[in-house]
């Protein structure tokens, strides 16, 4: 690690603005930090979930090694031009996707976030996976971004609806099927 941080704040952000990873300033609401905090954020929603220690352990190790592949992509979205990303860690998904989702009913309806507490967590992250695909689009509209990333965070979310219906069915809630309004009344 380069940086060792021995005081937490610095008064630099006082003024709306952030220290990029290349030391430039930018403000704090600018496309680019939206991009990079909505996938901390996303690698938080990821920490809530694996603090169940119910978890099947493939869930555990995936999920733990996804928390350090989203610092990466973090780092490399705070550093314009940088590329960390790549095409083995989108395939690392698609791999782990597959092999997840190969047990699983085919779906016939469409599932609601929920089931039990985890699945619903998970559900959670993959929506917060989604805002940061959509933060880094626009990110993307704007400035050079990585394509690797961009395909990275499509795949991750899909990974982590599978992984919602494996919690879901491990954890013994079973899923909740949405029933449109006309088969409701």
């Amino acid at each position: 690690m380069g940086n060792r941080l021995t005081r937490i704040y610095t008064r630099t952000g006082d003024d709306g603005t952030t220290g990029l990873g290349s030391g430039e300033r930018v403000t704090k609401e600018s496309v680019r930090v939206e991009a990079y905090g909505t996938v901390d954020e996303l690698n938080s929603a990821i920490g809530v979930v694996l603090a169940d220690p119910d978890l099947p352990a493939a869930v555990t190790s995936c999920l733990s090694r996804i928390q350090h592949e989203l610092f990466d992509l973090g780092g490399e979205l705070s550093v314009p031009g940088r590329d960390v990303i790549d095409d083995e860690m989108v395939l690392g998904l698609e791999t782990a996707l597959d092999g997840f989702n190969a047990d699983l009913p085919p779906l016939k309806d469409f599932i609601l976030p929920g089931g039990t507490p985890g699945a619903a967590r998970c559900h959670l992250a993959r929506a917060v996976c989604r805002r940061a695909e959509r933060r880094t689009w626009a990110l993307a509209r704007v400035e050079q971004v990585n394509p690797a990333s961009l395909r990275y965070l499509n795949r991750l979310s899909d990974l982590l609806f599978v992984v919602a219906r494996v919690i879901a069915r491990t954890g013994g809630g079973g899923e909740v099927l949405w029933k449109p309004a006309r088969r409701r009344s």
